[in-house]
């Protein structure tokens, strides 16, 4: 199975034609699900009985032969399972929660109603806490592309679906990125709409003030045509809003990040696809203006380094505090944070948001839009095990702000990285700009062919070969900031030891997490301190293609006469460093340094 994503539009005009029954789609939809259920079962959470599904697709083909045209007619959908609906359980991926709902939620009842036929439920990150995909006992959906990689969270389980081609549309619900970093990662469109223009009723929520129900599509017109049905008030949603009636302007002055401000956390191949990206919105007419998007960044700190963590515990209500060993324990460890939060700082943070929308409202005097990356680069599933929190965090660097600050965007296909994954760039605009930004994504999408679905396990490889020996003196060491890039690929701690008495040690310039330069000093020299890990060899050769200059692997001599591979430097390395040589080791200059006052 490797089939193409489906259409939204296509579907529902050749059911309304006649061209194609529904029960026929319905049929088609089944055997993909079956199909790719085989490859990535843990994408769903619950499918609806066959029987079911085909008897949805029969009153559909009752409705047209009575001469109804049912906007969304014969066109299969899932949903996220934090979202109710009828004759399902909403498990919010942790089972002992889990319980049926009298009804439909709201957005749910509308596809139905507009012909859309439901075929299941998807996995997610537990309680909708993270932009991962891993952190559920339903399993780790993963990229389709290329299954490694994380496929994006927490809505993981509906852009896979959608990206397999098994549906043509998902919901998901997006409170810091949901419903967008899955899109990039799996080369869809992800619409995040203005808080309140889709209900959220029947929603089980994460932070209710601010969440907001997404759709994953092949394109930005599928994502139009479900906003033409959801778009719809709803008065049992206390957080719905009337939608003024004035439409947006297409957008011309677009706003992008000033010089230096961006980052992409040494993934170079998502720098290049941005920077294709700005040429292909020039190229659609638009002018790009450099803005300061340093108070945006602030206020995404908000979301989990503020009190509003503290909205996920009234969320859970009780059951945090009563069966906390039911809840993953990443999810617990970040709510739990929560429980602490005061009156007092719930205020505080309440102000400094105020001051960030006030800000935010005058960047909407000069552009009309902006356009950031969706995520900075993206990681392999063991690596996220390996460091949960902080790599997860740097997954929403450019989508937590926005719900904070009333925006709506919409994230698009900007091309794929060697490893096959996506990468994706966000249209973000002021509330209610939805249609602008929709019909404008068209003109920025990259034109690149979607890759090859990844659809078995790697074929075994050839004779056994030795492990690789790798000496780390520095930002890789047991406990330091980059320890889980040895630790996600199962490196072997070997033990501590020292370098030959022929290295010097430098503290290099630059911004944060601080990295030694080890340089060869044969008639200078000193022994550094290191800790000398074995790796498999194709975990090596994976270690090795991400490690950015001025650093390289090299060969390191050892106290005891031995070779191994290690870190080495440019001599641009050594610009604004400080040696610390005297100080034997990294560690040691880490403890002096934290001990200035």
């Amino acid at each position: 199975m490797n089939a193409p994503l489906l259409c939204v539009s296509s579907i529902a005009q050749s059911v309304v034609s006649g061209a194609r029954s529904a029960v026929a789609v319905a049929q088609e939809t089944l055997a993909r699900a079956d199909a790719y259920a085989a490859i990535q079962p843990q994408a769903w959470i619950a499918r609806v009985p066959a029987a079911e599904v085909l008897a949805q697709a029969r009153r559909v083909d009752a409705r047209v032969a009575a001469g109804e045209r049912p906007p969304l007619a014969g066109v299969p959908f899932a949903v996220k399972d934090n979202i109710d609906a009828a004759g399902l359980p909403t498990t919010v991926a942790c089972p002992a929660f889990a319980f049926e709902p009298d009804e439909s939620a709201t957005v749910v009842s509308a596809l139905l109603d507009a012909g859309a036929l439901l075929i299941g439920k998807t996995n997610l990150d537990q309680f909708a806490t993270g932009l991962v995909g891993t952190r559920s006992p339903y399993g780790i959906p993963a990229c389709v592309f290329n299954r490694d990689y994380v496929s994006g969270g927490s809505s993981s389980g509906s852009a896979v679906v959608t990206a397999a081609g098994v549906v043509a549309f998902a919901l998901g619900t997006d409170t810091a990125g949901s419903g967008r970093v899955p899109a990039a990662f799996n080369g869809l469109v992800g619409f995040k709409p203005t808080r309140g223009r889709w209900s959220t009723h029947g929603v089980f929520p994460a932070c209710r003030s601010i969440d907001c129900v997404t759709v994953f599509a092949a394109d930005a017109q599928g994502a139009a045509l479900v906003d033409t049905v959801l778009a719809v008030f709803d008065g049992r949603d206390p957080y719905a809003r009337q939608a003024p009636v004035a439409v947006a302007a297409a957008p011309r002055r677009i706003g992008v990040a000033q010089a230096g401000q961006l980052r992409f956390l040494g993934d170079a191949q998502s720098e290049a696809l941005f920077e294709l990206a700005l040429q292909r919105t020039r190229a659609a007419g638009a002018e790009l203006v450099p803005v300061d998007i340093t108070p945006l960044l602030a206020a995404a700190q908000l979301l989990y380094a503020g009190p509003w963590i503290a909205e996920r515990v009234a969320a859970l209500g009780s059951f945090l505090r009563e069966q906390p060993g039911a809840v993953h324990p990443v999810v617990r460890a970040i709510v739990q944070a929560g429980a602490g939060v005061s009156g007092v700082e719930v205020f505080e943070g309440l102000y400094r948001l105020q001051e960030y929308l006030r800000h935010a409202e005058g960047l909407w005097q000069d552009v009309d839009a902006l356009l950031l990356p969706t995520a900075p680069t993206i990681y392999r599933i063991s690596e996220l095990l390996a460091e949960p929190v902080a790599l997860n965090s740097n997954l929403g660097l450019y989508t937590n702000f926005v719900n904070l600050l009333d925006m709506s965007a919409v994230s698009v296909p900007a091309g794929y990285r060697d490893n096959g994954t996506g990468f994706g760039v966000s249209l973000i605009g002021p509330a209610w700009a939805d249609r602008a930004l929709l019909d404008f994504a068209a003109r920025v999408t990259a034109p690149a062919a979607r890759p090859p679905l990844d659809l078995g396990s790697p074929a075994a490889g050839g004779p056994a070969t030795a492990p690789v020996a790798l000496a780390v003196v520095g930002a890789h060491l047991h406990g330091q900031p980059l320890h889980w890039q040895l630790a996600s690929r199962q490196a072997r701690l070997v033990g501590s030891t020292h370098t030959a008495r022929a290295y010097r040690l430098y503290a290099m310039a630059g911004p944060p997490p601080a990295r030694p330069a080890l340089v060869r000093r044969d008639d200078d020299g000193c022994a550094i301190a290191v800790e000398v890990y074995e790796l498999d060899v194709a975990a090596f050769g994976s270690f090795v293609a991400e490690v950015q200059p001025p650093l390289a692997i090299g060969t390191i001599e050892l106290a005891d006469g031995r070779i191994v591979k290690g870190f080495v430097a440019e001599p641009r390395a050594l610009e604004g460093a400080t040696d610390v040589s005297a100080l034997g080791g990294w560690r040691a200059y880490l403890a002096q340094a934290s001990a200035r006052p």
